[in-house]
């Protein structure tokens, strides 16, 4: 399963989609009744138990967006990759090895908490030109075209480096801050997980800019009838949201949110049956070998 998981996240990449391996690695290490925490390098999943006493639904926003044919998700993994260069050389590392903003947290050896407070002494919130990051890591604007800048980036100008990486390092740190309440199971663990899940849609929405006008909608509904936390769920810009509701409060839930987010749209009323729903951890893809 490990090894078809990081198969199908290099088809991906050999398409030209500079995607991560979240999708490909629990469609392959799924397992029923337990959600997973995955980590890479090398790829591993731990079991997750969630607590009872609430149900996870799934609702789609009916906007959808094809990240392969789009630049939206390249340009912050980009963006993602020249903060981790800048921030690599403020601290002495060999930045031109340094690809990812992991890398510069493991070669540091520090916390995620103490990676927030470097970010926001190393860079700036105004987006960077790219004449800017030249002058940062001391470089030629054509070497920067031809050995940091991929094919489809080449007309890009600006960059927001400080926004990008501040999301990558407090959702990393919400994923373990989510796993320790699962594990520790405290009695107001729900409402403490539903705030970890409204603080990664705010910074999914303004720090990493990854949201749509519907995705908001859709999560404030939610909230408002009921859900302790939603946030959106995939790769953004459309696609779904992702709540965590009262297990006695699901079917007013669902009716409610279906009365004010799909009966209000024809277009969306015509998916309406299969666009919400509960959901539990299930089982991943099988593997069958022939005796």
């Amino acid at each position: 399963q490990v090894e078809l998981a990081e198969i199908c996240t290099k088809s991906e990449r050999y398409i030209g989609t500079e995607g991560g391996g979240m999708d490909q690695s629990i469609s392959f290490l799924a397992e029923e009744g337990t959600a997973k925490l995955i980590e890479f390098s090398p790829l591993r999943a731990t079991d997750v138990r969630l607590p009872s006493g609430a149900t996870f639904v799934i609702a789609n926003s009916c906007v959808e967006m094809n990240k392969a044919a789009t630049s939206h998700y390249n340009i912050r993994v980009m963006e993602c990759r020249l903060a981790t260069k800048i921030l690599s050389k403020s601290k002495g590392l060999e930045w031109r090895k340094m690809l990812r903003l992991h890398d510069v947290q493991t070669k540091l050896g520090v916390s995620l908490e103490e990676m927030l407070t470097i970010v926001e002494e190393v860079l700036h919130p105004e987006p960077y030109s790219a004449e800017e990051i030249c002058k940062c890591l001391g470089i030629s604007l054509e070497e920067l075209h031809s050995q940091i800048l991929s094919q489809n980036m080449q007309d890009v100008s600006t960059f927001k480096l400080y926004q990008r990486a501040k999301h990558v390092y407090s959702e990393a740190a919400r994923v373990l801050e989510f796993q320790k309440i699962c594990s520790e199971a405290p009695a107001n663990a729900l409402q403490l997980l539903g705030e970890l899940m409204k603080q990664s849609h705010i910074s999914c929405r303004e720090m990493y800019e990854c949201s749509c006008p519907e995705l908001d909608r859709l999560v404030d509904i939610c909230l408002q009838f009921g859900a302790i936390g939603s946030r959106l769920t995939g790769a953004g810009w459309g696609g779904c949201t992702v709540s965590m509701v009262p297990t006695d409060k699901l079917n007013t839930f669902l009716k409610n949110v279906k009365k004010a987010y799909y009966q209000t749209d024809g277009q969306r009323l015509a998916v309406e049956n299969n666009s919400l729903f509960a959901t539990k951890p299930g089982r991943g893809a099988l593997v069958f070998v022939e005796a």
